[in-house]
Protein backbone atom coordinates (compact mmCIF):
# COMPACT_ATOMS: atom_id res chain seq x y z
CA UNK A 1 0.00 0.00 0.00
CA UNK A 2 1.23 3.48 -0.70
CA UNK A 3 0.52 6.72 1.09
CA UNK A 4 -1.88 7.96 -1.60
CA UNK A 5 -4.18 5.07 -0.76
CA UNK A 6 -4.00 5.82 2.95
CA UNK A 7 -4.62 9.51 2.34
CA UNK A 8 -7.61 8.75 0.13
CA UNK A 9 -9.11 6.45 2.76
CA UNK A 10 -8.07 8.39 5.85
CA UNK A 11 -11.41 7.89 7.59
CA UNK A 12 -10.73 4.15 7.51
CA UNK A 13 -7.11 4.47 8.63
CA UNK A 14 -7.39 7.12 11.32
CA UNK A 15 -8.59 4.57 13.89
CA UNK A 16 -5.56 2.43 13.12
CA UNK A 17 -3.31 5.47 13.50
CA UNK A 18 -4.97 6.28 16.83
CA UNK A 19 -4.35 2.70 18.00
CA UNK A 20 -0.69 2.94 16.98
CA UNK A 21 -0.03 6.37 18.49
CA UNK A 22 -2.35 6.61 21.50
CA UNK A 23 -1.05 10.00 22.63
CA UNK A 24 -2.60 11.64 19.58
CA UNK A 25 -6.06 13.02 20.25
CA UNK A 26 -9.06 12.52 17.99
CA UNK A 27 -8.87 16.19 16.99
CA UNK A 28 -5.21 15.87 16.05
CA UNK A 29 -5.87 12.74 14.01
CA UNK A 30 -8.73 14.55 12.25
CA UNK A 31 -6.46 17.53 11.51
CA UNK A 32 -3.85 15.24 9.93
CA UNK A 33 -6.47 14.37 7.31
CA UNK A 34 -4.17 11.82 5.70
CA UNK A 35 -1.16 14.11 5.33
CA UNK A 36 1.97 12.08 5.99
CA UNK A 37 4.14 15.07 6.92
CA UNK A 38 1.53 16.31 9.37
CA UNK A 39 1.31 12.88 11.04
CA UNK A 40 5.09 12.58 11.34
CA UNK A 41 5.24 16.07 12.84
CA UNK A 42 2.67 15.23 15.50
CA UNK A 43 4.47 12.00 16.37
CA UNK A 44 7.71 13.94 16.65
CA UNK A 45 6.11 16.50 18.94
CA UNK A 46 4.06 14.18 21.17
CA UNK A 47 6.67 11.44 21.55
CA UNK A 48 9.84 13.56 21.58
CA UNK A 49 11.32 11.82 18.56
CA UNK A 50 13.55 13.16 15.84
CA UNK A 51 12.01 13.89 12.46
CA UNK A 52 13.78 10.84 11.00
CA UNK A 53 12.49 8.54 13.77
CA UNK A 54 8.92 9.78 13.31
CA UNK A 55 9.06 9.36 9.54
CA UNK A 56 10.51 5.86 9.93
CA UNK A 57 7.63 4.95 12.28
CA UNK A 58 5.10 6.25 9.76
CA UNK A 59 6.79 4.22 7.00
CA UNK A 60 6.72 1.07 9.14
CA UNK A 61 3.07 1.62 10.01
CA UNK A 62 2.21 2.17 6.36
CA UNK A 63 3.96 -1.05 5.31
CA UNK A 64 1.78 -3.02 7.75
CA UNK A 65 -1.43 -1.80 6.12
Amino acid sequence: MNWDQIEGNWKEFKGKAQAQWGKLTDDEIDRVDGRRTELAGLIQQKYGKTREEAEREVDQWMSKH
